[in-house]
């Protein structure tokens, strides 16, 4: 095992993480930057650094991953964003790259977890929309093919059908131009949602200022939520309504599972952070729930 303040003789010195989405992005969202400081506030204290590489596509993740084991530049690796059918931890156990998969919804992996509950919020921020009285409810989505999206669509269908009404639910890609350009659709239909919620802080501002260009008044007429609480949200006006995880938490703790598993320990079962409802200006009762108990 590698000593407290030191990484090892044996050790790259170094835990990958390939983020297979556009840069533009990357720099737009707060979330993956935040998340990066917690593992690497806990990473330091044993002389590890995090190697970030930002690719375009998967393919290009996997000859990442196929270099850094051919030069041995890392320990581990953390694995994101999973997808239904996803080949890169097959390819990870062929290069020989021991990994911990970030936000997994399932229990049955072959390899060490830092799972996540995307289902509980979800129903936490439909039944504060239910209670204000919305029945048109529509959501905003990251990537279809992501495990997490797929978790958070089944459970505001599930919570929606069960009290008789239908979500619109329209793809997105955690960019403001599809917030926006989504947001707009939604709102130029005859039968508009009185609420939306947004699978990030990006997509949801920028579906707020298309809100405020079309005329359509935040909360008095429109309803909003955010996924992933940020300065964006607390600085938007009205501030947005958001279900709150404390990333910084959440990096400390995948830090704490890759940990174990270069030392060679038994890595333990973890939870991100829950998400919670932060109730702020966005959110209010729907138009034509006013004035009812």
């Amino acid at each position: 095992m590698a000593g407290a303040d030191s990484a090892g003789a044996d050790s790259a010195g170094a835990v990958g993480l390939v983020l297979a989405r556009p840069a533009r992005l990357l720099g737009a969202e707060p979330f993956f930057m935040e998340f990066i400081a917690g593992i690497e506030e806990r990473l330091s204290e044993r002389g590890l650094s995090v190697l970030l590489h930002v690719v375009a596509t998967h393919d290009a993740e996997t000859a990442a991953y196929r270099r850094w084991a051919a030069s041995r530049m890392v320990d581990a690796v953390l694995l994101v964003n999973r997808t239904a059918e996803d080949p890169r931890l097959a390819v990870l156990r062929e290069v020989g790259l021991p990994a911990v998969v970030i936000g997994e919804p399932s229990a049955d992996l072959p390899v060490p977890s830092v799972r996540t509950d995307n289902a509980g919020p979800v129903e936490e921020a439909l039944a504060h929309l239910l209670e204000l009285g919305h029945r048109r409810i529509a959501r905003i989505t990251g990537p279809r093919t992501l495990l997490h999206t797929r978790a958070r669509t089944d459970a505001l269908v599930r919570g929606c059908q069960a009290v008789g009404i239908e979500p619109v639910v329209l793809e997105g890609d955690y960019s403001e131009e599809s917030g926006a350009k989504l947001t707009t659709a939604l709102l130029a239909g005859e039968d508009r949602p009185t609420a939306i919620l947004y699978d990030n802080d990006v997509m949801a501002v920028a579906g707020l200022n298309a809100a405020k260009e079309l005329g359509v008044a935040v909360p008095a007429e429109l309803s909003l939520v955010a996924w992933d609480d940020s300065t964006l949200c607390r600085l938007a006006s009205p501030a947005l309504t958001t279900m709150s995880v404390d990333v910084h938490q959440f990096g400390i703790l995948v830090a704490d599972s890759v940990l174990e598993l270069i030392d060679g320990l038994p890595v333990a079962d973890r939870w991100s952070p829950t998400a919670t409802l932060v109730h702020r200006g966005s959110s209010a009762p729907a138009p034509n729930h006013r004035g009812e108990p």
